[in-house]
């Protein structure tokens, strides 16, 4: 698989066509079936969370911004420990399936939690660590499986594979409410049962990183390569606008909670919510992926932060007497193609800059500063909401989304050559 990392360099310098025939990479297939079950798994809880603690439990914006944002930022440090023993020994698969046997786990944390919300935290932080301990070995094994020229085309069919699973699992959490007359436990067990089936996937079908012996072997880890990735001008500049982008980006969950009280949408329908983006998501990340291939990583992966953007200001436009359509539909497309344009597409970007034997630590150093900024964009956002309202914490949303937008702008590299160990002698 190390041939195959190494053959050229990354195509955000420069249109190329070479990948367009290549098959998808085994690996990448097998690890999007692991996801796509997963993900079925975590969104018939994610589904429902926003819902169950606001309405629920009575949480307010600011609680569920401080809860949220400070899971999703102390996954942070996690994800650095994920990928420093990722690369320890090239232990990808394993390191990333301690982390999905965690996320499985957690359901079941939910369930004997009842209502309370010592628990009911425990076992979110519990969810949040397992993520941040997998993601950036997975991402590892896809960046050191595909070829470089094509590794838009992989992460996009890897994302919408991903993807097919965030848009059943609210489906099943809906179909399992409704059969249930609104049984929180019910959900909880099922999506406990299908984590487990994730990863025996994985177990099965998902082969382990063996480097090849001989002089296309991978050097053994460096000394204090945790942070190697930031001697590279590249990869700084990468690191910093995704960090000053994050600080913009407001969690799903609040997209969410914004459109049901905007429209005043039946409480029944909001695991629906999250269907509209992932289908958006899954229709968009193929495509998105060959296109960044072809013409570059840097544009699509701005010109999604564009789409957030347009969320943000779709918000903010009066309703009046319109059909709730003329919003919903708007906003739940630009969200998926969102992240049809930036996920994939910025471990694509990055992966060529990044060392052999420094994989997964680089992507989980990006990993890490994208979290603790969209962490300080939930609590933020969360506390503006309570303290002013709605839309003045949008316009704040919106405005510093512009200011990060041309931050990023001058800060992505207009190209990124790959990383010497990754170049043909």
């Amino acid at each position: 698989m190390y041939l195959a990392t190494t053959g050229r360099p990354d195509t955000s310098a420069r249109p190329r066509t070479g990948g367009a025939g290549r098959r998808v990479p085994g690996t990448v297939l097998a690890l999007g079936a692991v996801s796509l079950v997963t993900d079925i798994s975590s969104e018939m809880v994610t589904a429902v969370l926003p819902l169950y603690l606001v309405l629920g439990l009575g949480l307010s914006p600011l609680q569920f911004g401080f809860l949220d944002g400070l899971f999703n930022g102390a996954t942070a440090f996690v994800r650095l420990l994920g990928g420093h023993a990722a690369d320890r020994g090239h232990r990808h698969k394993h390191v990333a399936g301690i982390g999905y046997a965690l996320s499985a786990c957690s359901r079941l944390g939910l369930l004997l939690a009842g209502g309370a919300t010592a628990g009911i935290a425990a076992a979110l932080a519990t969810d949040r660590v397992g993520k941040g301990i997998r993601t950036a070995p997975r991402d590892a094994l896809i960046t050191l499986s595909s070829p470089p020229d094509a590794l838009g085309r992989s992460f996009g069919v890897h994302r919408a594979m991903d993807t097919t699973g965030a848009l059943l699992g609210p489906l099943a959490a809906f179909a399992l409410l409704w059969a249930t007359a609104g049984a929180y436990d019910a959900v909880f067990v099922v999506s406990f049962c299908v984590g487990l089936l994730g990863v025996l996937l994985l177990v099965l079908y998902v082969p382990g990183h063996h480097p090849a012996p001989g002089p296309s072997a991978p050097p053994a880890p460096r000394k204090g390569a945790t942070f190697a990735a930031l001697r590279d001008p590249a990869f700084r500049r990468i690191l910093a606008a995704t960090a000053l982008l994050g600080t913009a980006t407001v969690g799903d969950a609040f997209v969410y909670l914004l459109l049901q009280q905007r429209l005043d949408l039946p409480v029944g329908w909001f695991p629906l919510l999250p269907l509209g983006g992932a289908a958006a998501y899954l229709l968009l990340a193929v495509p998105a992926g060959r296109i960044a291939d072809r013409v570059g990583r840097r544009l699509p992966f701005l010109y999604g932060h564009l789409a957030l953007l347009c969320v943000y200001a779709a918000l903010l436009l009066p309703t009046g007497d319109a059909p709730a359509l003329l919003l919903l539909l708007p906003v739940l497309a630009l969200l998926g193609a969102f992240y049809a344009t930036t996920d994939g597409v910025l471990m694509a970007l990055t992966g060529p800059v990044l060392p052999v034997d420094g994989t997964a630590r680089g992507l989980a150093l990006l990993q890490s500063g994208q979290a603790l900024a969209r962490m300080l964009a939930g609590v933020g956002f969360g506390a503006l909401w309570t303290v002013w309202g709605q839309g003045p914490a949008l316009w704040a949303a919106l405005s510093l989304l512009c200011v990060a937008l041309a931050g990023g702008w001058l800060l992505v590299p207009r190209t990124t050559p790959s990383h010497p160990e990754r170049r043909t002698a």
